[in-house]
């Protein structure tokens, strides 16, 4: 039997034929994807939604049960050959619920956003208020933002943080007394503090409130004990499973103690809503292959290599806060209590500057605007980095400070001109570039970090 008829029996076949079907008759794609690995092992990602999805996840989510029909939630199908898909989801939902010690765990959510707006949809009615952290102050878009779903469904009001990048929990409260909201957000995608989720419960109690927490950043944190868990004390949690739980881009929405209470106002439970909301609510068929993904990084999520990832996390956040501050550059205060440096430039140079110089050097971040910092995203002086992606390289302490040490060099190099526009010189920024590709070499990417 010639080789490309031969029957693909298992999931190795399968990979095995695609990835030498795509070489042989799609040159050009593969090409790309071959480039876009190369790229990601030549730069260093200091941004702080960024890990490496482990070679589990990639081979589960290339899986055969994308060929499957599939609506509906394990054992309540409305199609039938579902049997593996449903033993797949009732893996990745056992999973998730033991992972994060939760009653209740949905694992259907495409992406963490679609997660938000099906609770804000299972529990709010069009026009309620919303209370969600300001993007400006370091909230996610789909908390109550102009361009999002949230604000244009509800209304939406934000609260922010202190001068010291704390959130501001006294204007929490007063906000909440004021506005009596339906749903409380707390969570955020560039804050570096501890989030106090019973504090947020306690004010949500007083005004009559449902808490969400969203702890897409900190996922992996949570789940090790290196940061409070919201479970019990929200009565929703979301978090998506690519940015600290080395997985597919997908959602989880997570309850605790309050799964199979009655809804306020409602007559079913959090834990019914919320399955009518995701399907057949706001979502058809679910992709299982990403399903099989999640369950795979949720397994090893809860390995010994994962817990000993998270503290390397936490462990290259305060070096590299350490290491920028002892080069005179300010960070949000004072420190970093998870894996975020929230850093302030000087020289008149812009996040949208340093974000292009950098990236021109090989060195990946994100622009961010500091506390009660009003200028747009472009002209604020701030960055944002976190350590996940460098903590998979098995960086150490001094690797941290060489990190820093390039930063600061290339930024000392640039010569900005007004809020966008800069100059770095060619023969300099080659030079940095082969500095960053060296320092990759010395830290290769291991993804896992199991082997």
């Amino acid at each position: 039997m010639a080789a490309d008829t031969e029957p693909l029996r298992t999931q190795a076949d399968l990979l095995r034929r695609g990835l030498a079907d795509l070489r042989a008759e799609d040159a050009e794609l593969a090409s790309i994807l071959d480039a876009e690995v190369t790229r990601q092992h030549r730069t260093l990602s200091l941004v702080s939604s960024s890990c490496a999805a482990g070679p589990r996840s990639l081979a589960a989510s290339a899986s055969a049960l994308v060929n499957v029909t599939v609506e509906g939630a394990p054992g309540r199908r409305h199609y039938s050959g579902c049997e593996n898909v449903d033993r797949v989801e009732a893996l990745a939902i056992r999973r998730a619920r033991e992972l994060f010690s939760a009653q209740y765990a949905c694992v259907q959510s495409h992406s963490a956003s679609n997660a938000i707006y099906q609770v804000l949809t299972a529990l709010a009615e069009p026009g309620d208020t919303i209370l969600g952290m300001a993007l400006e102050q370091g909230g996610h878009l789909a908390h109550g933002r102009v361009e999002a779903f949230a604000e244009a469904n509800y209304k939406a009001v934000r609260y922010g943080t202190t001068s010291q990048g704390e959130i501001d929990y006294t204007e929490v409260r007063q906000l909440a007394m004021a506005h009596r909201p339906r749903i409380i957000i707390c969570g955020a995608t560039a804050h570096s503090r501890v989030v106090d989720f019973q504090r947020f419960r306690a004010i949500a109690d007083e005004a009559g409130a449902i808490v969400l927490a969203d702890i897409s950043h900190i996922a992996g944190l949570v789940a090790t004990g290196r940061h409070p868990s919201p479970i019990d004390a929200a009565h929703v949690t979301i978090t998506c499973t690519h940015k600290q739980l080395a997985g597919p881009r997908g959602g989880l929405i997570l309850s605790g103690r309050d799964a199979d209470t009655k809804v306020p106002g409602l007559r079913s439970s959090f834990r019914r809503v919320l399955e009518q909301a995701v399907s057949p609510g706001m979502q058809g068929a679910p992709a299982v292959n990403v399903i099989a993904a999640k369950a795979a990084a949720l397994g090893y999520a809860m390995s010994p290599p994962f817990d000993a990832y998270m503290g390397r996390i936490r462990a290259t956040a305060d070096e590299m806060a350490c290491a920028f501050m002892a080069r005179d550059y300010e960070v949000v205060g004072g420190g970093t209590e998870n894996h975020t440096i929230l850093l302030r430039l000087r020289g008149g140079i812009s996040g949208s500057i340093a974000e292009s110089a950098l990236e021109k050097c090989g060195i990946i971040v994100s622009k961010k605007r500091g506390p009660r910092e009003n200028r747009s995203s472009f002209a604020a002086n701030g960055l944002c980095i976190g350590t996940g992606s460098i903590a998979q390289r098995y960086v150490d302490a001094q690797g941290c400070r060489q990190i820093v040490d390039l930063v600061c060099r290339i930024l000392d190099q640039v010569q900005p001109h007004g809020e966008q526009k800069y100059t770095l010189e060619p023969v300099l920024q080659e030079q940095f570039r082969q500095q960053t590709e060296a320092l990759c070499t010395m830290y290769p990417i291991r993804e896992y970090g199991d082997r």
